[in-house]
């Protein structure tokens, strides 16, 4: 049996907040994750009274935030944007802390294979800022698994010498792009891993990642094809039972935060999606559909 706390993507709902936070409540969540990049979230509309505001209301629900998202979909590659990114970045990380939790999610672009390439230097450069500024605070800006793979990941963070930047896992991400094995990238990266999405996915057809994440611009003879789809969790590639068993293995013992980026039910999907990882934690089968 495994023991890992339940949480959602509060956004995956498509519901207002408060009634998100309800059906959070309502399939036995531990906790959720919530953005915080822009609108009434974002941290310069965040007053002090907006943050108390939203802490009574997750705490009289029984919940905690298992992170926030903090990606600003812009990635850490070019260097002219790179001081304002940060900037914005940091007082993400100072707004979680307020909210309760040490752990901001973010894409932080594609991490060349290649060290040597200028790209690589630029993000190394800005996550190494980051790294110094979050392990300041006691925090962790949380790299989401998926445009290169575990293995180029972990060297990129290897070279930052600090966990300050640290792993979101997500292992329908790895499947569905660099066609990446999830349970091997969890014992790739467990010094890292500090938050996983319970996501689940299908690969179409191989693709350079640099395209479908919009680092260069996709070939003409490219345009319009299917890359991955997202699949409710036990109908993609994502092996669960033995993903699980690699994080406990590894001691992970945070949160499991279903994510769910399509689908037309997606209520239903998170309800359903709860329910399967909770058979699989108990030891009753494989529970894959």
């Amino acid at each position: 049996m495994y023991h890992f706390p339940i949480g959602v993507m509060l956004e995956s709902f498509r519901l207002p907040v408060k009634e998100a936070i309800e059906e959070a409540v309502r399939i036995g969540a531990a906790g959720f994750q919530m953005y915080a990049t822009r609108g009434e979230h974002s941290p310069e509309n965040m007053t002090p009274a907006k943050i108390r505001e939203l802490l009574d209301m997750v705490h009289s629900s029984g919940l905690v935030f298992s992170a926030i998202c903090g990606d600003l979909g812009r990635g850490f590659g070019n260097r002219e944007l790179n001081p304002e990114l940060i900037e914005k970045s940091k007082r993400i990380l100072d707004l979680a802390k307020e909210l309760g939790t040490d752990i901001v999610t973010t894409h932080i672009g594609v991490v060349p294979a290649d060290p040597s390439h200028e790209r690589y230097k630029i993000m190394q450069e800005a996550c190494y800022e980051l790294s110094r500024y979050a392990d300041s605070i006691g925090s962790h800006f949380a790299v989401e698994t998926g445009p290169e793979t575990s293995e180029v990941l972990k060297a990129f963070l290897d070279s930052l010498d600090s966990t300050g930047v640290a792993v979101n896992l997500d292992p329908a991400n790895l499947v569905m792009v660099t066609g990446d094995d999830p349970v091997k990238a969890v014992y790739n990266l467990k010094k890292y891993i500090v938050h996983t999405h319970a996501k689940d996915g299908i690969k179409l057809n191989d693709c350079d990642p640099e395209y479908l994440y919009r680092v260069t611009p996709m070939p003409e003879d490219l345009r319009g094809m299917s890359f991955y789809r997202e699949v409710p969790l036990g109908e993609g590639n994502v092996d669960f039972p033995a993903y699980l068993q690699a994080l406990d293995e590894i001691g992970y013992r945070g949160f499991l935060t279903i994510e769910r980026e399509a689908g037309k039910e997606p209520v239903k999907n998170i309800r359903d999606a709860a329910v399967f990882l909770r058979t699989i934690m108990a030891g009753e089968g494989n529970a894959r559909a």
